[in-house]
């Protein structure tokens, strides 16, 4: 079967500009409507935490069908659907529930894309890459326009906005068709005895920290911005910038794999984290450094995620591809995404702003110190 290459990066451009839409600016529309900073740490973190159970029991669905496309139609249209509920109610027990059940679909639909990605590209990965930077270029859209639209009309449009694109995000997985899943003769293994392996415990555990340290950033750097005098279209610009970086990354990813390889890269991206998190926290009165700063989003997601998908890749195989994705998203992304949220919102006030990116920094360099004793030592054998 062909590769379908446009409609694959069709989808991950829509679901990437729903994030540019949703990620720098969220923050800002709660802020608007009346909630307090450790709210807005609390909803954040009810937003992530959902990924913590959603993306494996999604897995296990997809798994159980064999249709990975049929249940992102499912989720994503009920993302849509359920989304609307922000307009209805501003009170924080009825924000609080819509949040958990939007997210319960939303949460769901990425890692089983990344799954029906791999099964499509089967033995070429390296071309993942090509196919996920159409989502930072949906990312750039979206930030840039929205940035522009909230400086002249006000963030209560927002929802509706956020709205119109979940329902592009189910259009675009109505279009795109399921991979033929393959027929290898490997013994089913325990996810129990996958998950001990040295290699997988010290892996999750530098995705989960290097989530953490990216909590602030998500959830605060936008208001953080927006507290030393930026704009609403220079902080979009900003956030655009970090993912033109990441951009280009995905274009010379493979290069960069074949002359480095996957362990160098990991450790090079968790080095340049640690320094990115020090220079918003120390340099955001310097529209230089917070520039400079931005340009490693390259490392601390381009290069750090494309490794991950790399090594996913070997460690579980086409067979436990799913499980492998879902295990990462809910791991990474979910508790490591949820306890960044809550850290982030309850010292945001206590301690400052400089002062939580600062603990940002030093659980980039714990999951350093991991990624250098027990990651990518050895090229990963499938586990199966």
């Amino acid at each position: 079967m062909k590769l379908p290459y446009w409609r694959l990066s069709g989808f991950y451009f829509c679901y990437f500009a729903t994030l540019g839409a949703f990620l720098p600016f969220w923050s800002l529309y709660l802020k608007q409507i009346g909630f307090a900073a450790t709210e807005i740490g609390e909803l954040t973190a009810l937003l992530v935490a959902t990924k913590i159970v959603a993306p494996y029991l999604w897995s296990w669905l997809a798994d159980k069908s064999g249709r990975c496309l049929g249940l992102i139609r499912v989720t994503s249209l009920f993302s849509a659907l359920i989304f609307g509920g922000f307009l209805l109610g501003h009170d924080y027990p009825w924000v609080a529930g819509v949040t958990v059940a939007f997210s319960f679909f939303w949460n769901a639909t990425l890692p089983q894309f990344e799954a029906a990605t791999l099964r499509h590209l089967k033995s070429e990965p390296q071309r993942y890459s090509r196919i996920r930077l159409w989502g930072s270029v949906g990312f750039i859209a979206s930030v840039l326009g929205i940035g522009r639209f909230l400086d002249h009309f006000s963030v209560e449009y927002l929802p509706w906005i956020i709205a119109a694109l979940l329902l592009s995000n189910w259009l675009m997985a109505l279009i795109t068709p399921e991979a033929a899943a393959g027929h290898q003769a490997e013994a089913a293994a325990s996810l129990l005895r996958i998950l001990f392996k040295p290699e997988l415990l010290a892996f999750f555990s530098v995705y989960m920290l290097l989530q953490v340290a990216h909590g602030p950033y998500y959830v605060f750097y936008s208001v953080y911005l927006r507290q030393h005098a930026y704009s609403a279209s220079l902080t979009g610009f900003l956030w655009a910038l970090g993912v033109c970086a990441e951009i280009l990354v995905f274009i010379w990813m493979y290069g960069l794999c074949k002359r480095i390889g996957s362990r160098g890269l990991l450790l090079g991206s968790l080095a340049l984290s640690t320094l990115r998190w020090l220079m918003i926290a120390h340099g955001v009165d310097s529209l230089a450094l917070i520039v400079a700063a931005q340009l490693l989003h390259a490392a601390s997601f381009g290069v750090a995620h494309v490794v991950a998908m790399q090594l996913l890749q070997g460690y579980f195989g086409e067979r436990h591809q799913s499980k492998g994705q879902a295990l990462y998203s809910s791991l990474s992304f979910g508790l490591g995404g949820m306890l960044g949220s809550f850290y982030s919102g309850y010292w945001w006030d206590e301690l400052g702003g400089d002062m939580v990116f600062v603990l940002a920094a030093l659980a980039c360099g714990a999951a350093f110190l991991i990624a250098f004793i027990g990651v990518a030592r050895q090229k990963p054998a499938t586990l199966g």
